[in-house]
């Protein structure tokens, strides 16, 4: 697998501080540094796909060439959660999903130098393609993340990574290490409680019951724009995330109704020019409107789910939901898989999230 650099930057963006300044001069970096950067994040990052791929894992060598590399103890963090993907690849055979063949590509977003320091913006594209061991997976799956690198110079001009971290809301995506969590005591609520989803596979069919709603509308829309925001909509990824916003419009374009009134009004859910309902954004308020509405049933099992059905997660366990997706395809053999927004994703199975979050407590829905 190689390692694709797409669109580096050909300007640093220096700090405000910089701008007139006369002494001393702050640190810069030229093009062709900034590029190397670019190659540092592409490959580190190639190399964490790489790792969930089917096949000997391959080293990347030369990561930034002379003028940028990883510090020692960056090289043996990464080495270590290298190591964990590998074993969550074993994780995701053992509930049959492999994959033959993984592509990433990155971009660099901006550059900003402060002194000895380079903070670094990237955007990552990967697929994955399905190895067909069923014979119906989809072909593939996909997401875009965004990363902040952090670089720090070294003797001989040389600069050192010595930090990466994901920027999006939602879950991590898939080729990314697991970071070391704690399970949190939950929290008491009034409103509409769903109850936890069981993990365990198989699952007994529950197929849908025929209703007024278009279920292939509702996965098509998703599909379309899980990646190409909807103009006609407002985002909030900067807002605590786009998902539950992505959620309810796929929902509307399937068929469900606005229901008008006060935006704190969980029993209410409506979207308009001027403003929205805190259920079309928010993750509990769209839980507790759905309940409340009967537009939902819980599913007693995530693997129940098909096309057009919800899945909620709390990563944590603290008893507050954080994530939202829907169900967009589901194979004969009883996958589902889901896209989302936050981190945008197209078709992540419900095997790869389970093998990212194991100990996340999850929410299904049939809608």
């Amino acid at each position: 697998m190689g390692v694709v650099v797409a669109g580096a930057v050909s300007a640093v963006l220096l700090p405000a501080s910089a701008a007139g300044a006369a002494t001393p001069r702050p640190a810069t970096v030229d093009k062709a540094t900034a590029d190397a950067f670019g190659r540092v994040a592409a490959a580190v990052l190639t190399e964490r796909t790489d790792a969930l791929v089917d096949g000997p894992a391959h080293r990347i060598a030369g990561k930034g060439g002379q003028k940028a590399g990883l510090s020692a103890r960056m090289a043996r963090t990464e080495g270590s959660d290298v190591s964990s993907l590998r074993t969550r690849k074993k994780r995701l055979a053992a509930l049959g999903e492999v994959y033959t063949a993984g592509a990433t590509k990155v971009s660099v977003d901006g550059v900003r130098v402060t002194g000895k320091r380079a903070t670094v913006k990237v955007t990552e594209t990967t697929t994955f393609t399905y190895k067909r061991i069923r014979g119906d997976e989809p072909a593939s799956t996909g997401f875009k993340a965004h990363h902040e690198l952090g670089f720090t110079a070294a003797k001989g001009g040389r600069w050192e990574l010595t930090g990466i971290k994901a920027t999006d809301d939602g879950p991590r995506a898939v080729n990314a290490p697991a970071p070391k969590q704690a399970k949190v005591a939950g929290v008491a609520t009034t409103t509409p409680s769903a109850p936890k989803a069981d993990t365990s596979w198989p699952a007994r069919a529950v197929p849908k019951q025929r209703t007024s709603y278009d279920y292939a509308a509702m996965a098509a829309y998703s599909e379309k724009y899980w990646r190409n925001y909807n103009p006609d909509y407002r985002k909030f990824n900067e807002a605590g995330g786009d998902c539950t916003n992505f959620l309810s419009q796929a929902l509307k374009a399937g068929g469900w109704k606005p229901e008008t009134g006060k935006s704190a009004d969980y029993r209410k859910w409506w979207y308009d020019g001027k403003g929205q309902s805190d259920s079309w954004i928010g993750v509990n308020e769209w839980s507790w409107y759905a309940l409340n509405s009967k537009r939902v049933t819980p599913l007693a099992n995530v693997f129940q789910m098909e096309v057009g059905d919800v899945l909620q997660m709390d990563f944590d366990g603290d008893g507050s939901k954080d994530h939202s997706m829907m169900t967009t395809y589901r194979s004969r053999y009883g996958m589902p898989y889901l896209t989302y927004h936050s981190t945008n994703t197209y078709r992540k199975s419900m095997a790869s999230i389970l093998a990212s979050y194991p100990d996340a407590d999850y929410f299904a829905y049939r809608t």
